[in-house]
């Protein structure tokens, strides 16, 4: 066994006990405290548990798959969330071919790229070609009522759902001198770091919370959660150093940048939401919304960290 798949499995090992932990605790409080459902702060709880379970296990399964498993697994992410998406936005039957293009030709493409680690191209592709091409399908068909407005929405839906997911496995195609083989791990690394600060924001706003931060566009997301929900993840970031190729003190930088990114991220997506006047994206989480509700912060990290580990050599 070599050092990487070594630290992937008391990494994976480590999740796991947490987890456990939790769910024990979960079921604890909603048996004193909840058996009837009536407490919505436990509920929501054992609900984000429950969608970690999820997660970690897909994550899992792709990881033992190895490249392959990891990019497929994002493809699929891709594609499913850029149909919760879509259901949200303005289109009309001229917009079909637009959108046929997105779904068949956008997503495809973007991972087959990262598969052949095509970065000069894959890391355009979508922000210049797909966005010029794709108002010239829509256009074709002769329909300009808000057509502005229709073309920008499957632009936006294309960026966040194809492009800043698509920076997750693109980790995988980064060349760090002395990291080879353990790629992985800087996956696991911004998954872990960035989704457990949504948690511990939720956590500490509800033990500590009382000033809200953004009110109109989440009422739940309040200074003091912020605060310390970020500063947790930081510092599990720290801790976690011996998975990435950096010192505690550049890991825990790096988990402060991406919390803020998921932070801002989530603003930006519940700012959709209540636009649409939807509460969730979808419902593929039983109770937990949809795929988006789950990764909008990891994919306004993605491409941050990505780029941020890209360039880190060349700085240093």
């Amino acid at each position: 066994m070599n050092a990487a798949s070594a630290d992937l499995i008391h990494l994976v090992l480590g999740i796991f006990g947490v987890l456990i932990v939790a769910s024990i605790i979960g079921y604890v409080l909603e048996r004193r405290l909840s058996p009837d459902g009536s407490n919505a702060a436990i509920e929501n709880l054992n609900a984000r548990i429950k969608a970690w379970w999820v997660m970690v296990v897909l994550i899992g399964i792709a990881f033992v798959a190895g490249r392959a498993g990891v990019i497929l697994l994002f493809a699929f992410c891709s594609f499913a969330a850029l149909r919760e998406f879509v259901t949200l936005i303005n289109t009309k039957r001229a917009d079909h071919w637009a959108l046929a293009a997105a779904f068949f030709v956008a997503v495809p493409v973007q991972y087959y790229l990262l598969w052949a680690e095509q970065y000069g191209i894959y890391s355009i592709f979508i922000p210049v070609y797909a966005f010029l091409f794709m108002p010239i399908i829509a256009v074709l068909r002769g329909d300009t009522e808000r057509f502005l407005v229709r073309i920008a929405e499957v632009q936006w839906a294309l960026m966040i759902c194809v492009f800043c997911a698509s920076h997750v496995p693109a980790l995988l195609t980064l060349h760090i001198p002395g990291y080879e083989g353990r790629n992985v791990l800087l996956i696991a690394f911004l998954v872990i770091v960035v989704q457990l600060s949504d948690v511990l924001q939720y956590v500490w706003g509800k033990l500590f919370g009382k000033t809200k931060i953004a009110p109109r566009l989440s009422p739940s997301k309040t200074v003091e959660g912020f605060v310390g929900g970020v500063i947790s993840a930081s510092l599990i970031g720290a801790a976690l150093w011996w998975v990435t190729p950096f010192t505690p003190l550049e890991a825990g930088l790096l988990a402060f940048v991406i919390t803020l990114m998921g932070f801002f991220g989530g603003l930006v997506m519940s700012a959709i939401k209540r636009d649409r006047g939807v509460k969730d994206w979808g419902h593929l989480i039983e109770g937990h919304g949809g795929l988006i509700d789950r990764l909008d912060s990891v994919v306004f990290s993605a491409p941050i960290f990505f780029h941020l580990v890209r360039y880190w050599w060349s700085l240093s």
